[in-house]
């Protein structure tokens, strides 16, 4: 057994150096990691505080700058509310007032729809901004419409000898509806009734009515109706309003039920429109 044990001399100053190496080794991942995970501990909680801190000093900025941001009295939430001392039972009543599509425009309709004091008004009305056309219409007068003296028969100009510049500087017609009115003119070879004004893409009923205060058709192109119940697909595609299919159309349903005797009935056709009746009349006759 004692073989077993003994040691060279060379060894013993190895072996005792290798076990005070081990021993530190030991120490040294004994202690190490419990003071790296203090000191990362320490730097999370200081930054988590300073976080809480950041957002203690923001929100207080918050609520400074939001007693004194102004704002429209229409639109204030419960938390705004609480921030300007209105009870709930304020902001219910502005709530009520504004579900039924009203608006607040003065200090004094907010006082009437809400019932706040006196001196709750006083502190928190000029901080009141309504909109830029509120304020401007307390200011302007009511707009009154021009209105045109509608002139007789007799005093009207010609409708088929006006010309852009007379409808641009009389009317007060734009410059590429007076030029498309012209143009729709030339195309029917002059207008046979005052009617023909509504076909003219663009111009509003006001601006129409203008125009026919002042002018109307007096010298128009003599045309001859044409009877639509024996009118050939030829001589209904001379009409301004009916194109081939339209007057074939037209053609199959007079013969389908051995004619019309009333324009309306017109309006059976499928795809056929009535809205333009009353200027395709201009054109046609019965009988």
């Amino acid at each position: 057994m004692k073989s077993h044990f003994e040691i060279h001399r060379r060894f013993r100053n190895g072996i005792l150096l290798l076990s005070l190496f081990l021993f530190g080794l030991v120490l040294i991942f004994y202690w190490y990691p419990t003071s790296r995970n203090d000191v990362e501990h320490f730097q999370e909680l200081a930054e988590f505080q300073a976080q809480i801190e950041a957002n203690k000093l923001a929100a207080n900025e918050k609520k400074k700058s939001y007693r004194l941001k102004p704002f429209n009295p229409n639109f204030i939430t419960d938390y705004k509310g609480y921030v300007l001392g209105l009870s709930p039972e304020e902001l219910d009543k502005l709530d009520a007032f504004r579900k039924e599509n009203k608006w607040i425009n003065s200090a004094s309709d907010f006082k009437r729809v809400t019932g706040v004091s006196d001196s709750l008004l006083a502190r928190i009305s000029p901080l009141f901004k309504f909109p830029d056309w509120v304020q401007h219409s307390k200011n302007q007068k009511p707009y009154k419409k021009k209105k045109y003296s509608v002139k007789s028969f007799s005093q009207k100009e010609d409708l088929n000898s006006i010309s852009v510049v007379e409808l641009q500087d009389k009317i007060g017609v734009p410059d590429f509806i007076a030029e498309r009115i012209i143009k729709y003119r030339n195309e029917l070879g002059g207008f046979i009734s005052d009617l023909q004004l509504k076909d003219v893409k663009g111009l509003y009923g006001n601006q129409r009515t203008k125009i026919l205060a002042l002018y109307t058709v007096k010298n128009k192109k003599e045309i001859k109706k044409i009877n639509v119940n024996v009118a050939s697909v030829k001589e209904l595609m001379e009409v301004p309003y009916f194109d081939f299919e339209t007057a074939l159309d037209i053609r199959d349903f007079i013969e389908a039920n051995n004619g019309i005797s009333n324009f309306e009935e017109l309006g059976k056709i499928e795809g056929f429109s009535l809205e333009k009746i009353d200027r395709i009349e201009l054109y046609l006759t019965l009988n």
